[in-house]
């Protein structure tokens, strides 16, 4: 049989307490975004201005000149792709002269910008995405077995691989609220927007954001479980329990 300590017990029962506001959090910031691009998809701004045509300004004002801006099927499947230097814009965003879709190709274009001034945090993302990318795959299988077996060895690399995760979804937050901002700026010195469809963007973005910030908690709050179960095996040994 599996030993579990009172590091194990405290660990899950601290893990079940904050879940709970965190995935509320999460499916409010879900709700916000698709209620906030829904409802500013059909707000027509007054200069009739596409998403295609707000990402090339935001471009333009930063001195960028060489990033592609293509159509891509989906909704809200909007990104910047650093591999071929293109912005890629959903249907409902490339030709649509909304609030919305300003709001949201600005953004993608300041990421595009981010990546053309060399803005730091984005560099370091993209430094730690090898291992993030091998800590997704192994950290969870490192972790079960450790868990199973008692190795506190395999348990702890498991660990170190996972938090890489989490320190993705970090350096992640000031990405996007740089984008963001980027973008804002741009729509008021360009005059992309005016009074009430500023206003109207910024809500956009903001939802965007706040789903970035969930998904940190809960990364985060996986993590501290793993180390007070690392921690709690480590202090208590194997007593009072365990094979044989």
């Amino acid at each position: 049989m599996p030993y579990y300590s009172y590091g194990d017990f405290l660990a899950n029962n601290i893990y079940c307490i904050l879940l709970i506001p965190i995935l509320l959090l999460s499916l409010w910031a879900q709700f916000q975004v698709s209620g906030n691009f829904r409802r500013y998809s059909g707000v027509y701004n007054r200069r009739h201005i596409t998403g295609a045509q707000a990402a090339e300004a935001v471009l333009r004002a930063h001195g960028v000149y060489d990033v592609g801006i293509r159509c891509v099927r989906g909704n809200l499947t909007d990104h910047y792709d650093p591999r071929d230097n293109t912005i890629y814009l959903s249907e409902n965003v490339y030709n649509a002269p909304t609030v919305a879709a300003v709001g949201v190709a600005c953004h993608e274009a300041g990421h595009a910008v981010q990546y053309a001034e060399g803005y730091g945090p984005i560099r370091l993302r993209q430094a730690i995405i090898p291992a993030t990318q091998l800590g997704s795959k192994l950290s969870f299988l490192l972790l079960m077995v450790g868990m199973l077996l008692y190795s506190q060895t395999l348990f702890f690399v498991g660990i170190v691989l996972f938090s890489f995760t989490t320190l993705f979804q970090l350096v992640t937050l000031p990405v996007e609220f740089n984008a963001s901002a980027r973008a804002m700026e741009t729509i008021r010195s360009q005059y992309l927007l005016e009074g009430d469809e500023i206003t109207g963007a910024g809500r956009v973005l903001w939802a965007a954001a706040l789903t970035y910030v969930a998904a940190l908690l809960m990364s985060a709050l996986q993590l501290l479980r793993f180390v007070l179960i690392f921690l709690g095996r480590g202090g208590n040994g194997r007593r009072g329990g365990g094979r044989e």
